[in-house]
């Protein structure tokens, strides 16, 4: 019983060991597939290694970019340094080079402005040297020709000149007398006096005809009045435009340069008698008046010359019964030339300028001016030039009482003012004029001692006057007798913002107009060579209705 027990039950076991359900023959064909796996591991494993060539391949390329990348960086690194501090050596030198050429420009200037030794009659002179051959060779006439040149031809064509000043006086008076009767106190501009200014008036008056000069200074209606600005006042003016100012128009309620109301808060109790508590100040506004510039409060000085024009004609037409002449406008470009025409045909210019005062100076801002040569362009019309004629004039007239009886400065500019201008007629105005030659004579009376302007040294000192404007024009800088001098007498009463203004270098033009340099050199080398024979051609060939002659005349 028992072993039949035993027997089925390892029959059980065994089938259930041998069912396929229970324990499948899946690993029946390994050995069949053994072989074909290992190779399909190999070439698996070879693949790997070629990737991982491959990769170490590309690691080492960007490990070698990036090296190469690095140099690169280093080298264009060590190339800025190295280029900064080139640049830093050359901005170091520019900057040396520049300080340098400033104390020689500096030093120059302060030890350079003054004449040639080369140009003067003694070694003891103490003025700078002249570089350069002066003046060419020229060789005035001897001193007996140029004396008798002077006498027989200069003073002789203005012996008449205290009359013709005399007869435009008067005219003028009563022109203006007129003028101020049309014009209304509360809504025209008020004229003032005349004042006699430039070469009729320091009497070096040479060419004909005799021509007056006549500052004419207005002023506004009230409630309005005139707020002048330097230029010297504003950093940001043009070089061309230095000179210049402008005149602002200004209300008197809305000025507060002089009140403090509108620079401080008055208490309740407070008033201000000038303005009143209605009347409150009101700043920017522009005037309203006509003469101003269009949407501007600064005065227009095309407008005033217009406005000056046509008083002038109304004035006019007010006295001309009472005179046997026509007046007349004269040049188109200078609007105050005026010319008294006579039944004989003869003819008498002068020029009457509006001008207004410099606040309590005697400098004066001018509505225009005769053109000088080789000015440039035109001003703005709101830009006033400013006048130095009525400081010119005291200067003159101080400077002659400390010089010796029969001075010799007035003779030797209205010699020269007497070859430049028969050398204009011959080819032509050049850049050089009159004004600039006063301005040489101006330097020279102050550099210069009293005792060198006796009569008897005119021959030394018209040579002089001639190199000092050689010197100027070849160094191309003629500076202002009196804008930034501090060596003009304090006497004078300049404004010290005048006096602490940069040096104006009336020569500036040269700089910028090549062809009018070469020209104003050429005229002025030829008007030299001319100067000899032309001064003894005019000495023998005056009439001898000059034979007695008035005494030499006087700065008034």
């Amino acid at each position: 019983m028992a072993l039949g027990l035993f027997r089925v039950c390892l029959v059980v076991v065994t089938a259930i060991i041998n069912h396929p359900l229970l324990f499948p023959r899946e690993n029946a064909t390994v050995p069949e597939n053994e072989e074909e796996i290992i190779r399909q591991m190999q070439a698996h494993q070879e693949k790997l290694q070629l990737e991982q060539l491959r990769l170490e391949e590309e690691m080492a390329r960007l490990a070698a970019d990036k090296e190469a990348e690095k140099e690169a960086l280093e080298r264009v690194a060590e190339e800025g340094q190295q280029q900064n501090e080139s640049r830093t050596a050359w901005d170091l030198w520019s900057t040396l080079c520049m300080i340098l050429f400033l104390v020689i420009e500096v030093w120059r200037q302060d030890h350079q402005d003054a004449p040639s030794p080369e140009c003067l009659g003694s070694d003891e002179d103490e003025l700078p040297d002249l570089q350069g051959a002066p003046l060419r060779g020229l060789t005035l006439p001897n001193r007996a020709t140029l004396d008798h040149f002077y006498e027989r031809c200069i003073r002789g064509a203005t012996a008449d000149a205290a009359r013709t000043r005399e007869f435009v006086e008067g005219f003028v008076d009563d022109l203006l007398e007129a003028l101020r009767s049309l014009c209304s106190r509360d809504s025209d501009m008020e004229v003032e006096d005349f004042i006699g200014v430039d070469s009729m008036y320091e009497n070096w008056q040479v060419n004909k005809p005799l021509l007056c000069d006549l500052f004419v200074p207005f002023m506004p209606p009230e409630p309005y009045h005139f707020h002048p600005e330097l230029w010297c006042s504003s950093r940001s003016v043009p070089l061309d435009r230095q000179g210049y100012g402008q005149i602002k128009v200004v209300r008197a309620d809305e000025d507060t340069l002089g009140c403090i109301c509108g620079k401080t808060k008055l208490g309740e109790d407070m008033l201000c008698l000038l303005h009143g508590r209605n009347n409150v100040v009101r700043r920017g506004s522009k005037a309203a008046d006509p003469l101003c510039a269009p949407d501007s409060p600064y005065l227009d000085t095309m407008r005033v010359m217009k406005w000056f024009q046509t008083a002038l004609t109304r004035a006019w037409h007010r006295i001309a019964h009472k005179y046997e002449f026509d007046l007349a406008f004269g040049q188109l470009d200078t609007p105050g030339s005026l010319k008294i025409r006579f039944r004989s045909g003869k003819f008498m210019p002068f020029n009457l300028i509006p001008v207004i005062q410099c606040d309590d100076s005697d400098l004066y801002f001018v509505s225009h001016l005769a053109r000088e040569p080789g000015e440039g362009t035109q001003a703005p019309s709101t830009d006033w030039l400013l006048s130095f004629a009525v400081y010119e004039r005291h200067f003159l007239r101080v400077t002659s009482k400390a010089l010796p009886d029969g001075a010799c400065h007035l003779s030797c500019l209205q010699i020269a003012s007497f070859l430049l201008s028969k050398q204009s007629r011959l080819t032509g105005p050049s850049g050089l004029g009159n004004y600039h030659l006063k301005t040489a004579l101006l330097h020279l009376l102050l550099a210069r001692r009293p005792a060198d302007w006796k009569a008897e040294q005119l021959n030394a000192r018209l040579h002089e006057l001639l190199c000092f404007l050689e010197k100027s024009l070849l160094e191309k800088k003629l500076q202002h007798f009196f804008i930034g001098n501090r060596k003009v007498p304090e006497a004078m009463g300049l404004p010290e913002a005048v006096r602490r203004a940069e040096p104006l270098n009336l020569f500036r033009p040269f700089v910028l107009q090549r062809s009018l340099y070469r020209k104003t050199v050429d005229s002025f080398y030829e008007m030299l060579k001319n100067a000899p024979a032309l001064i003894s051609e005019y000495s023998l060939h005056i009439t001898s209705d000059h034979a007695s002659l008035p005494p030499k005349t006087v700065i008034l």
